[in-house]
């Protein structure tokens, strides 16, 4: 029985083979048919038993993960979700919360792995996490790096345009005063040089006034919050969108309606 479960037919090898030489994680239907020569119906046949055999997962119609062979029968095998979003859309990068996890910004794990696109996508359940797809405008679609994991290579944005993205759109990162964490933890590891220029590329007043303001809080680089105050604001934004729209202060100097304490900010 086991001997039966393991056994993979000539079609399954080839497929299975070709994946895994080319570092593939993610694979589409059409591009099993393109390694296979074969029929629709054949290549339909040859994932089917894949699937039985837990040696590869479909997470959404036509998309398919491939488990290696330390998988077992169980199907236990879950890939490292940065590895398969390569295979699941063609422009992207690991951003948001999933980016300041990744470089220790936050202790925090969080369930979902936020992937920013400038397309339209649906998010996907694998295994048990979910990938959401947050789309950016061509603009502000920029700053990313290339990392590896088992020498396998995704785009992740920089330390300093996921602090960005994070003022931008705390709602992606837990809120605001998770961005004010992943500052005071990035340290000396933050380019504020390379932040200040991105800050200048997206040009959105918020981002100013909600940087100047964590910087005022948490007392540090008073140089560069006194350089962003001179901007001056019209109106006000509120400090954390993603938070309760209950106004505890208006910050005068920033423009915001202060909507998380103090001390939820400095730690």
């Amino acid at each position: 029985m086991v001997t039966q479960n393991i056994f993979l037919g000539p079609k399954e090898l080839k497929l299975i083979l070709t994946l895994e030489s080319e570092g593939k994680k993610a694979f589409m239907f059409s591009y099993a048919k393109e390694i296979l020569r074969t029929s629709n119906t054949s290549v339909r046949n040859v994932i089917y038993r894949l699937k039985k055999k837990n040696r590869i997962t479909e997470i959404e119609k036509g998309r398919y993960v491939l488990s290696p062979a330390r998988s077992g029968l169980e199907g236990l095998w879950v890939e490292h979700p940065f590895l398969i979003v390569p295979g699941l859309i063609d422009e992207y990068y690991i951003g948001f919360w999933s980016a300041m996890n990744y470089w220790g910004m936050t202790e925090q794990i969080p369930r979902t792995v936020f992937v920013a696109t400038t397309r339209r996508k649906r998010n996907i359940e694998y295994g048990n996490q979910e990938f959401r797809f947050i789309i950016l405008s061509r603009k502000k679609f920029f700053g990313s790096v290339q990392e590896k994991i088992e020498d396998f290579e995704f785009n992740i944005s920089s330390r300093e345009k996921t602090i960005v993205d994070g003022l931008m759109h705390p709602e992606y990162c837990g809120g605001i005063s998770e961005v004010a964490k992943a500052i005071r933890n990035a340290g000396d590891e933050l380019n504020w040089s390379k932040l200040l220029r991105i800050v200048s590329r997206v040009s959105i007043s918020a981002v100013d006034r909600r940087l100047g303001y964590l910087l005022d809080v948490m007392e540090i680089r008073k140089d560069i919050a006194q350089k962003l105050s001179k901007k001056g604001f019209v109106g006000f934004r509120w400090l954390d969108p993603s938070g309760e729209k209950k106004i505890l202060r208006y910050s005068k100097r920033w423009g915001l309606m202060v909507n998380v304490e103090e001390k939820d900010l400095t730690g």
